[in-house]
Protein backbone atom coordinates (compact mmCIF):
# COMPACT_ATOMS: atom_id res chain seq x y z
CA UNK A 1 0.00 0.00 0.00
CA UNK A 2 1.43 3.62 -0.74
CA UNK A 3 1.97 6.13 2.16
CA UNK A 4 0.20 8.35 0.19
CA UNK A 5 -3.31 5.97 0.11
CA UNK A 6 -2.63 5.65 3.76
CA UNK A 7 -2.09 9.12 4.74
CA UNK A 8 -5.09 10.09 2.95
CA UNK A 9 -7.21 7.56 4.40
CA UNK A 10 -6.03 8.33 8.46
CA UNK A 11 -7.18 11.59 7.67
CA UNK A 12 -10.77 10.38 8.09
CA UNK A 13 -10.72 10.37 11.91
CA UNK A 14 -9.05 13.20 12.35
CA UNK A 15 -11.86 15.04 10.62
CA UNK A 16 -14.40 14.17 13.15
CA UNK A 17 -13.43 16.48 15.54
CA UNK A 18 -11.97 19.76 14.49
CA UNK A 19 -14.38 22.32 15.79
CA UNK A 20 -16.76 23.34 18.37
CA UNK A 21 -15.98 24.65 22.16
CA UNK A 22 -15.35 22.52 25.19
CA UNK A 23 -18.72 21.48 26.69
CA UNK A 24 -18.30 21.96 30.28
CA UNK A 25 -19.16 18.48 32.35
CA UNK A 26 -19.57 19.47 36.14
CA UNK A 27 -23.36 18.50 35.82
CA UNK A 28 -22.11 14.79 34.81
CA UNK A 29 -19.87 15.17 38.02
CA UNK A 30 -22.48 16.30 39.93
CA UNK A 31 -25.24 13.54 39.15
CA UNK A 32 -22.72 10.67 39.24
CA UNK A 33 -21.45 11.55 42.65
CA UNK A 34 -25.09 11.86 44.10
CA UNK A 35 -25.69 8.64 42.73
CA UNK A 36 -22.46 6.80 44.05
CA UNK A 37 -23.56 8.14 47.77
CA UNK A 38 -26.46 6.18 47.16
CA UNK A 39 -25.44 2.86 45.83
CA UNK A 40 -21.83 2.37 46.44
CA UNK A 41 -21.49 -0.39 43.67
CA UNK A 42 -21.23 2.34 41.35
CA UNK A 43 -17.69 2.71 42.54
CA UNK A 44 -16.18 0.19 39.96
CA UNK A 45 -17.20 3.56 37.26
CA UNK A 46 -15.38 5.83 39.88
CA UNK A 47 -11.93 7.89 38.94
CA UNK A 48 -9.30 6.02 39.94
CA UNK A 49 -6.23 7.86 41.63
CA UNK A 50 -2.70 6.64 40.96
CA UNK A 51 -0.69 3.19 40.97
CA UNK A 52 -1.97 0.10 42.79
CA UNK A 53 0.16 -2.61 43.39
CA UNK A 54 -0.80 -5.39 46.11
CA UNK A 55 -0.60 -9.11 46.96
CA UNK A 56 -3.82 -11.32 46.60
CA UNK A 57 -6.11 -13.02 49.33
CA UNK A 58 -6.68 -16.39 47.89
CA UNK A 59 -9.43 -18.38 48.60
CA UNK A 60 -9.70 -22.11 47.65
CA UNK A 61 -6.55 -23.19 45.24
CA UNK A 62 -4.38 -22.22 42.23
CA UNK A 63 -3.57 -25.12 39.89
CA UNK A 64 0.43 -25.44 40.05
CA UNK A 65 0.08 -25.62 36.04
CA UNK A 66 -1.09 -21.99 35.96
CA UNK A 67 1.46 -19.38 36.14
CA UNK A 68 2.04 -16.49 34.30
CA UNK A 69 0.88 -12.91 33.52
CA UNK A 70 -2.75 -12.14 33.06
CA UNK A 71 -2.64 -8.70 31.41
CA UNK A 72 -6.10 -6.23 31.60
CA UNK A 73 -6.82 -3.18 30.54
CA UNK A 74 -9.23 -0.25 30.67
CA UNK A 75 -10.44 2.92 31.22
CA UNK A 76 -9.73 4.63 34.46
CA UNK A 77 -9.16 8.23 34.42
CA UNK A 78 -12.77 10.03 33.77
CA UNK A 79 -12.24 13.45 36.04
CA UNK A 80 -10.11 16.10 35.77
CA UNK A 81 -10.86 19.61 37.61
CA UNK A 82 -14.27 18.97 38.68
CA UNK A 83 -15.64 17.76 35.00
CA UNK A 84 -15.94 14.32 34.21
CA UNK A 85 -16.45 12.38 31.16
CA UNK A 86 -19.82 11.50 29.03
CA UNK A 87 -18.98 8.48 27.53
CA UNK A 88 -17.44 5.20 29.72
CA UNK A 89 -15.43 4.33 26.49
CA UNK A 90 -14.10 8.18 27.30
CA UNK A 91 -11.60 7.22 30.36
CA UNK A 92 -7.17 7.05 30.14
CA UNK A 93 -6.36 3.85 29.85
CA UNK A 94 -5.85 1.86 33.57
CA UNK A 95 -3.05 -0.87 32.56
CA UNK A 96 -3.39 -4.23 35.31
CA UNK A 97 -1.21 -7.21 35.60
CA UNK A 98 -2.09 -9.82 37.68
CA UNK A 99 0.86 -12.62 38.22
CA UNK A 100 0.38 -15.82 39.04
CA UNK A 101 3.53 -17.55 40.56
CA UNK A 102 3.98 -20.35 42.85
CA UNK A 103 0.51 -20.34 44.39
CA UNK A 104 0.63 -16.24 44.94
CA UNK A 105 -1.21 -14.14 43.03
CA UNK A 106 0.20 -10.50 42.80
CA UNK A 107 -1.27 -7.09 41.36
CA UNK A 108 0.21 -3.76 39.79
CA UNK A 109 -1.92 -1.23 38.12
CA UNK A 110 -0.97 1.94 36.43
CA UNK A 111 -2.24 4.57 34.00
CA UNK A 112 -0.64 4.29 30.42
CA UNK A 113 1.15 7.67 30.45
CA UNK A 114 -0.43 8.95 26.32
CA UNK A 115 0.33 12.02 25.32
CA UNK A 116 -3.35 12.72 25.91
CA UNK A 117 -3.00 11.54 29.37
CA UNK A 118 0.72 13.66 30.03
CA UNK A 119 -0.76 16.69 28.59
CA UNK A 120 -3.96 17.02 30.14
CA UNK A 121 -2.40 15.94 33.89
CA UNK A 122 0.12 18.97 33.53
CA UNK A 123 -2.95 21.35 32.22
CA UNK A 124 -5.61 20.00 35.23
CA UNK A 125 -8.07 19.71 32.91
CA UNK A 126 -9.52 18.00 29.45
CA UNK A 127 -8.15 19.26 26.77
CA UNK A 128 -8.90 17.54 23.66
CA UNK A 129 -11.74 15.34 21.90
CA UNK A 130 -12.78 11.74 22.72
CA UNK A 131 -15.28 9.44 21.48
CA UNK A 132 -18.17 10.48 23.81
CA UNK A 133 -17.23 13.98 25.33
CA UNK A 134 -16.29 16.59 22.99
CA UNK A 135 -13.15 18.73 24.21
CA UNK A 136 -11.21 21.70 22.14
CA UNK A 137 -9.34 23.78 24.30
CA UNK A 138 -6.22 22.50 22.37
CA UNK A 139 -5.89 21.74 18.79
CA UNK A 140 -4.30 18.47 17.91
CA UNK A 141 -1.72 16.90 15.15
CA UNK A 142 -3.09 13.51 14.84
CA UNK A 143 -4.83 10.75 16.01
CA UNK A 144 -2.56 9.85 18.58
CA UNK A 145 -3.05 12.83 20.41
CA UNK A 146 -5.94 12.11 21.30
CA UNK A 147 -5.04 8.48 21.57
CA UNK A 148 -6.34 7.02 25.50
CA UNK A 149 -5.13 3.56 25.09
CA UNK A 150 -7.68 2.09 27.23
CA UNK A 151 -9.91 -0.83 25.41
CA UNK A 152 -6.92 -3.84 25.63
CA UNK A 153 -3.22 -5.07 26.22
CA UNK A 154 -2.05 -7.52 24.15
CA UNK A 155 1.11 -9.57 24.81
CA UNK A 156 3.32 -9.80 21.30
CA UNK A 157 6.27 -10.90 20.12
CA UNK A 158 7.84 -10.55 23.44
CA UNK A 159 6.61 -7.04 23.95
CA UNK A 160 3.21 -5.62 25.72
CA UNK A 161 0.89 -2.90 23.72
CA UNK A 162 -1.60 -0.85 25.18
CA UNK A 163 -4.77 -0.99 22.44
CA UNK A 164 -7.43 2.05 21.14
CA UNK A 165 -9.67 2.03 18.36
CA UNK A 166 -8.73 5.68 16.67
CA UNK A 167 -4.67 5.37 16.47
CA UNK A 168 -1.79 3.56 17.31
CA UNK A 169 -0.49 0.75 19.78
CA UNK A 170 1.20 2.10 22.90
CA UNK A 171 4.17 0.17 23.96
CA UNK A 172 4.15 -0.74 27.67
CA UNK A 173 7.06 -2.53 29.75
CA UNK A 174 5.87 -6.10 30.41
CA UNK A 175 7.04 -5.97 34.13
CA UNK A 176 6.61 -2.29 34.95
CA UNK A 177 3.82 -1.49 32.89
CA UNK A 178 6.01 1.65 31.59
CA UNK A 179 4.99 3.46 29.27
CA UNK A 180 7.84 3.65 26.60
CA UNK A 181 5.90 5.35 23.56
CA UNK A 182 3.82 5.06 20.56
CA UNK A 183 4.42 1.81 17.89
CA UNK A 184 4.70 2.55 14.30
CA UNK A 185 4.70 -0.48 12.47
CA UNK A 186 5.66 1.56 9.79
CA UNK A 187 6.14 5.08 8.18
CA UNK A 188 3.31 5.30 5.94
CA UNK A 189 0.77 3.81 8.56
CA UNK A 190 2.49 6.32 11.45
CA UNK A 191 -1.09 7.30 13.63
CA UNK A 192 -3.54 5.44 11.45
CA UNK A 193 -6.19 3.41 13.53
CA UNK A 194 -5.40 0.69 14.70
CA UNK A 195 -8.01 -1.80 16.71
CA UNK A 196 -8.27 -3.10 19.95
CA UNK A 197 -8.74 -6.59 19.51
CA UNK A 198 -6.05 -8.39 16.71
CA UNK A 199 -6.17 -11.81 16.08
CA UNK A 200 -3.16 -13.78 16.70
CA UNK A 201 -2.64 -16.61 14.50
CA UNK A 202 -1.76 -19.96 15.98
CA UNK A 203 1.13 -20.58 13.22
CA UNK A 204 2.34 -16.93 14.01
CA UNK A 205 1.67 -13.21 13.24
CA UNK A 206 -1.59 -11.09 14.06
CA UNK A 207 -4.07 -9.60 11.60
CA UNK A 208 -5.80 -6.23 12.70
CA UNK A 209 -7.45 -3.67 11.06
CA UNK A 210 -8.35 -0.04 11.71
CA UNK A 211 -11.67 1.83 10.91
CA UNK A 212 -12.09 4.96 9.15
CA UNK A 213 -15.84 6.31 10.06
CA UNK A 214 -15.06 9.80 8.17
CA UNK A 215 -14.03 8.16 5.01
CA UNK A 216 -15.88 5.27 4.90
CA UNK A 217 -12.65 3.07 5.19
CA UNK A 218 -11.37 -0.08 6.46
CA UNK A 219 -7.37 -0.14 7.08
CA UNK A 220 -6.24 -4.03 7.03
CA UNK A 221 -2.76 -4.74 8.28
CA UNK A 222 -1.30 -8.40 8.20
CA UNK A 223 1.61 -8.31 10.74
CA UNK A 224 4.37 -11.35 10.96
CA UNK A 225 5.64 -13.37 13.54
CA UNK A 226 8.39 -10.69 14.26
CA UNK A 227 6.42 -7.69 14.18
CA UNK A 228 7.16 -6.61 10.45
CA UNK A 229 4.39 -4.92 8.53
CA UNK A 230 3.53 -7.83 5.69
CA UNK A 231 0.38 -6.40 4.10
CA UNK A 232 -1.65 -3.52 3.80
CA UNK A 233 -4.89 -2.52 1.86
CA UNK A 234 -7.76 -0.24 2.58
CA UNK A 235 -10.87 -1.05 1.25
CA UNK A 236 -13.85 1.28 0.85
CA UNK A 237 -17.43 0.54 2.91
CA UNK A 238 -20.13 3.03 2.10
CA UNK A 239 -21.84 4.49 5.36
CA UNK A 240 -19.34 3.02 7.93
CA UNK A 241 -19.91 3.61 11.10
CA UNK A 242 -18.14 2.13 14.62
CA UNK A 243 -16.92 -1.00 14.09
CA UNK A 244 -15.50 -2.13 17.27
CA UNK A 245 -14.47 -5.72 16.51
CA UNK A 246 -13.77 -8.47 14.01
CA UNK A 247 -12.94 -12.28 13.27
CA UNK A 248 -10.54 -14.13 11.14
CA UNK A 249 -10.89 -18.31 9.75
CA UNK A 250 -8.57 -19.67 7.44
CA UNK A 251 -9.65 -17.51 4.69
CA UNK A 252 -11.21 -14.45 5.35
CA UNK A 253 -11.67 -11.50 7.54
CA UNK A 254 -14.94 -10.98 8.62
CA UNK A 255 -16.92 -7.60 9.59
CA UNK A 256 -20.32 -6.72 11.02
CA UNK A 257 -21.15 -3.09 10.06
CA UNK A 258 -23.90 -2.09 12.31
CA UNK A 259 -26.58 0.75 10.61
CA UNK A 260 -25.60 3.91 12.15
CA UNK A 261 -25.15 7.28 10.11
CA UNK A 262 -22.93 9.68 10.79
CA UNK A 263 -23.99 13.58 12.04
CA UNK A 264 -22.41 16.09 9.85
CA UNK A 265 -21.88 18.59 13.13
CA UNK A 266 -18.10 19.20 14.27
CA UNK A 267 -19.14 20.11 17.32
CA UNK A 268 -20.62 17.13 18.43
CA UNK A 269 -18.32 14.12 19.91
CA UNK A 270 -17.69 10.77 17.49
CA UNK A 271 -19.99 9.18 19.97
CA UNK A 272 -22.93 12.02 19.37
CA UNK A 273 -22.40 11.84 15.65
CA UNK A 274 -23.75 8.51 15.44
CA UNK A 275 -27.64 8.21 14.56
CA UNK A 276 -29.29 4.85 14.60
CA UNK A 277 -30.63 4.42 11.09
CA UNK A 278 -32.09 0.45 11.86
CA UNK A 279 -35.27 1.54 10.53
CA UNK A 280 -34.08 1.99 6.93
CA UNK A 281 -30.94 -0.34 6.81
CA UNK A 282 -29.58 -3.36 7.77
CA UNK A 283 -26.31 -4.22 9.47
CA UNK A 284 -23.82 -5.45 7.19
CA UNK A 285 -21.54 -8.27 6.91
CA UNK A 286 -18.36 -7.64 4.96
CA UNK A 287 -16.03 -10.35 3.97
CA UNK A 288 -12.74 -9.75 2.59
CA UNK A 289 -10.39 -12.66 1.34
CA UNK A 290 -7.09 -12.90 3.38
CA UNK A 291 -4.87 -13.93 0.24
CA UNK A 292 -5.74 -10.35 -1.62
CA UNK A 293 -7.14 -8.68 1.07
CA UNK A 294 -9.42 -7.25 -1.29
CA UNK A 295 -13.27 -7.26 -0.61
CA UNK A 296 -14.89 -10.48 -1.33
CA UNK A 297 -18.90 -10.35 -0.56
CA UNK A 298 -21.29 -8.40 1.11
CA UNK A 299 -24.33 -10.39 3.33
CA UNK A 300 -27.20 -8.50 5.38
CA UNK A 301 -28.60 -8.87 8.83
CA UNK A 302 -31.96 -7.74 10.51
CA UNK A 303 -30.68 -4.27 11.74
CA UNK A 304 -28.61 -4.95 15.46
CA UNK A 305 -26.10 -3.41 16.92
CA UNK A 306 -22.59 -5.13 17.30
CA UNK A 307 -19.74 -4.86 19.60
CA UNK A 308 -17.75 -8.44 19.92
CA UNK A 309 -17.22 -11.32 17.38
CA UNK A 310 -15.85 -14.36 18.79
CA UNK A 311 -14.02 -16.83 16.02
CA UNK A 312 -14.79 -17.65 12.56
CA UNK A 313 -13.84 -20.94 10.43
CA UNK A 314 -14.65 -22.02 6.92
CA UNK A 315 -17.10 -24.57 6.36
CA UNK A 316 -17.15 -25.55 2.82
CA UNK A 317 -18.56 -23.12 0.65
CA UNK A 318 -19.72 -21.19 3.48
CA UNK A 319 -18.35 -19.36 6.48
CA UNK A 320 -19.38 -19.53 10.31
CA UNK A 321 -18.88 -17.38 13.00
CA UNK A 322 -19.58 -15.84 16.45
CA UNK A 323 -21.25 -12.70 17.37
CA UNK A 324 -23.20 -10.74 19.86
CA UNK A 325 -25.68 -9.20 18.51
CA UNK A 326 -27.62 -5.99 20.56
CA UNK A 327 -31.49 -4.54 19.63
CA UNK A 328 -31.17 -1.17 18.69
CA UNK A 329 -28.83 1.17 19.68
CA UNK A 330 -26.56 -0.19 22.12
CA UNK A 331 -24.18 2.03 22.00
CA UNK A 332 -26.00 5.21 23.64
CA UNK A 333 -26.80 3.85 26.77
CA UNK A 334 -23.72 3.38 27.37
CA UNK A 335 -23.21 6.98 28.46
CA UNK A 336 -25.43 6.80 31.20
CA UNK A 337 -23.00 5.38 33.31
CA UNK A 338 -21.27 8.26 33.69
CA UNK A 339 -24.07 9.72 35.43
CA UNK A 340 -24.45 6.63 37.19
CA UNK A 341 -27.05 6.21 35.55
CA UNK A 342 -27.62 2.06 34.97
CA UNK A 343 -29.88 0.15 31.74
CA UNK A 344 -32.57 -1.86 33.05
CA UNK A 345 -32.37 -5.71 32.05
CA UNK A 346 -34.84 -6.29 29.43
CA UNK A 347 -35.15 -9.42 28.34
CA UNK A 348 -34.03 -9.51 24.73
CA UNK A 349 -31.48 -6.87 25.01
CA UNK A 350 -28.83 -9.21 23.11
CA UNK A 351 -28.06 -12.45 22.33
CA UNK A 352 -25.14 -14.46 21.23
CA UNK A 353 -25.57 -16.45 17.88
CA UNK A 354 -23.49 -18.56 15.13
CA UNK A 355 -23.60 -16.75 11.65
CA UNK A 356 -23.46 -18.87 8.62
CA UNK A 357 -22.63 -16.75 5.38
CA UNK A 358 -23.38 -19.32 2.55
CA UNK A 359 -21.35 -17.55 -0.29
CA UNK A 360 -23.55 -19.41 -3.43
CA UNK A 361 -26.77 -18.02 -2.14
CA UNK A 362 -25.46 -14.73 -0.72
CA UNK A 363 -27.74 -15.41 2.33
CA UNK A 364 -26.86 -15.29 6.22
CA UNK A 365 -28.63 -17.25 8.66
CA UNK A 366 -28.43 -17.27 12.57
CA UNK A 367 -28.51 -20.05 15.15
CA UNK A 368 -29.05 -18.90 19.04
CA UNK A 369 -26.35 -19.90 21.13
CA UNK A 370 -27.19 -17.76 24.43
CA UNK A 371 -29.25 -14.89 25.55
CA UNK A 372 -28.31 -11.57 27.05
CA UNK A 373 -24.97 -11.68 27.08
CA UNK A 374 -21.58 -10.22 25.85
CA UNK A 375 -17.29 -10.87 25.58
CA UNK A 376 -17.35 -14.37 23.57
CA UNK A 377 -13.54 -15.99 23.60
CA UNK A 378 -12.27 -18.78 22.72
CA UNK A 379 -8.84 -20.60 23.27
CA UNK A 380 -5.83 -19.24 21.71
CA UNK A 381 -5.10 -22.60 19.49
CA UNK A 382 -8.28 -22.83 17.29
CA UNK A 383 -8.48 -19.07 16.68
CA UNK A 384 -9.71 -19.76 12.64
CA UNK A 385 -10.33 -22.87 12.79
CA UNK A 386 -13.77 -25.12 14.02
CA UNK A 387 -14.18 -24.87 17.87
CA UNK A 388 -16.52 -26.30 20.04
CA UNK A 389 -16.42 -24.07 22.77
CA UNK A 390 -17.28 -20.89 23.50
CA UNK A 391 -16.63 -18.58 26.53
CA UNK A 392 -19.39 -15.72 27.52
CA UNK A 393 -20.34 -13.65 30.23
CA UNK A 394 -24.36 -13.33 30.28
CA UNK A 395 -26.79 -11.51 33.26
CA UNK A 396 -29.04 -13.69 35.02
CA UNK A 397 -32.89 -13.09 34.94
CA UNK A 398 -33.25 -11.93 38.33
CA UNK A 399 -30.78 -9.36 38.14
CA UNK A 400 -32.73 -6.76 37.13
CA UNK A 401 -29.93 -4.24 36.32
CA UNK A 402 -28.27 -4.79 33.57
CA UNK A 403 -24.49 -5.86 34.90
CA UNK A 404 -22.80 -9.17 33.97
CA UNK A 405 -23.05 -11.49 37.01
CA UNK A 406 -22.72 -15.18 35.05
CA UNK A 407 -19.64 -16.75 33.37
CA UNK A 408 -20.28 -19.42 30.61
CA UNK A 409 -19.16 -22.21 28.51
CA UNK A 410 -21.27 -22.83 25.61
CA UNK A 411 -20.91 -26.45 23.33
CA UNK A 412 -21.63 -24.79 20.05
CA UNK A 413 -22.41 -27.97 18.65
CA UNK A 414 -25.24 -28.96 21.39
CA UNK A 415 -26.03 -25.90 22.51
CA UNK A 416 -25.11 -26.93 25.93
CA UNK A 417 -24.31 -24.46 28.70
CA UNK A 418 -22.30 -25.07 31.46
CA UNK A 419 -22.10 -22.12 33.75
CA UNK A 420 -21.54 -20.30 37.25
CA UNK A 421 -23.86 -17.40 38.79
CA UNK A 422 -21.72 -15.36 40.96
CA UNK A 423 -25.06 -13.71 42.45
CA UNK A 424 -25.90 -10.47 44.06
CA UNK A 425 -22.84 -7.74 44.78
CA UNK A 426 -21.07 -9.27 42.00
CA UNK A 427 -19.82 -7.58 38.87
CA UNK A 428 -18.47 -9.88 36.04
CA UNK A 429 -15.49 -8.42 33.94
CA UNK A 430 -14.48 -10.66 30.42
CA UNK A 431 -12.76 -14.04 31.03
CA UNK A 432 -10.58 -16.12 29.11
CA UNK A 433 -9.57 -19.26 28.37
CA UNK A 434 -6.56 -20.38 28.79
CA UNK A 435 -5.15 -24.13 27.54
CA UNK A 436 -3.10 -26.30 29.85
CA UNK A 437 0.29 -27.24 28.69
CA UNK A 438 0.02 -29.84 25.36
CA UNK A 439 -4.01 -29.54 25.82
CA UNK A 440 -5.70 -32.01 24.03
CA UNK A 441 -8.93 -30.64 23.96
CA UNK A 442 -10.91 -26.97 23.77
CA UNK A 443 -12.15 -27.87 27.51
CA UNK A 444 -8.47 -28.85 28.74
CA UNK A 445 -7.40 -25.46 30.34
CA UNK A 446 -8.54 -22.84 32.56
CA UNK A 447 -11.48 -20.11 32.67
CA UNK A 448 -9.93 -16.78 34.11
CA UNK A 449 -11.03 -13.86 34.60
CA UNK A 450 -11.84 -10.19 36.95
CA UNK A 451 -14.89 -9.94 38.93
CA UNK A 452 -15.43 -7.01 41.36
CA UNK A 453 -17.05 -7.76 44.68
CA UNK A 454 -19.23 -4.36 44.84
CA UNK A 455 -20.24 -5.35 48.39
CA UNK A 456 -16.46 -5.44 49.80
CA UNK A 457 -15.31 -3.29 47.57
CA UNK A 458 -12.56 -5.06 45.75
CA UNK A 459 -11.13 -6.77 42.76
CA UNK A 460 -10.91 -10.54 42.72
CA UNK A 461 -8.87 -12.92 39.71
CA UNK A 462 -11.20 -15.55 39.22
CA UNK A 463 -9.78 -19.30 38.22
CA UNK A 464 -12.46 -22.02 37.12
CA UNK A 465 -11.89 -25.26 35.57
CA UNK A 466 -12.82 -25.19 31.77
CA UNK A 467 -14.25 -28.22 32.09
CA UNK A 468 -16.30 -27.99 35.09
CA UNK A 469 -17.88 -24.51 35.15
CA UNK A 470 -20.73 -24.81 37.16
CA UNK A 471 -18.48 -26.32 39.91
CA UNK A 472 -17.49 -22.70 40.57
CA UNK A 473 -14.09 -21.42 41.14
CA UNK A 474 -11.07 -23.31 41.91
CA UNK A 475 -9.42 -20.09 43.38
CA UNK A 476 -10.90 -16.67 44.24
CA UNK A 477 -8.12 -13.49 44.68
CA UNK A 478 -8.90 -11.04 46.60
CA UNK A 479 -7.31 -7.70 46.91
CA UNK A 480 -7.50 -4.93 50.11
CA UNK A 481 -8.72 -2.56 47.58
CA UNK A 482 -10.79 -2.32 43.88
CA UNK A 483 -9.61 -2.19 40.58
CA UNK A 484 -10.87 -0.16 37.44
CA UNK A 485 -13.46 -2.18 35.85
CA UNK A 486 -11.44 -3.18 32.42
CA UNK A 487 -12.63 -4.00 28.88
CA UNK A 488 -10.19 -6.58 27.31
CA UNK A 489 -6.87 -8.26 28.12
CA UNK A 490 -4.46 -11.22 27.70
CA UNK A 491 -3.22 -14.56 29.50
CA UNK A 492 0.50 -14.92 28.96
CA UNK A 493 1.87 -18.14 30.10
CA UNK A 494 5.77 -18.39 31.72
Amino acid sequence: MERRSFIQAGLGLGALALTGKARADAATYARFHAALARDKSLAVYADQQGEQAGLAVIEGRLPKDLQGSFYRNGPGRFELGGERYHHWFDGDGFAQRWTLHDGKVRHHGRFVETRRFREESEAGQFLYPAFGTMFTRRGFRDNDTMNAANTNLLPFNGRLYALWEGGSATEVDPESLATLGIKTWRDDVKSMPFSAHPKLDPAGGMWNFGALPGANKLALYRIGADGSLLNTNVIAVPQLAMVHDFAVSAKHLIFVVPPYDLRDDRSLSLAERHVWAGATRPTRIVVVAKDTLALRQVFELPPQMVFHLGNAWDDGDCTRFDVVLHAGDALAGLGTLMSGTRQDNAPGRSQAVQVCLDYASGQASTARLLGTSEFPRVMPQVVGMRHRRLALLSCDRANRELGLDTVNLVDTDNGKVDSYRFGAGWQVEEHVLVPRRNARHEADGYLVGVAQDTRRGVGVLTVFDAANVKAGPLALASLPYRTPHCFHGNFLAS
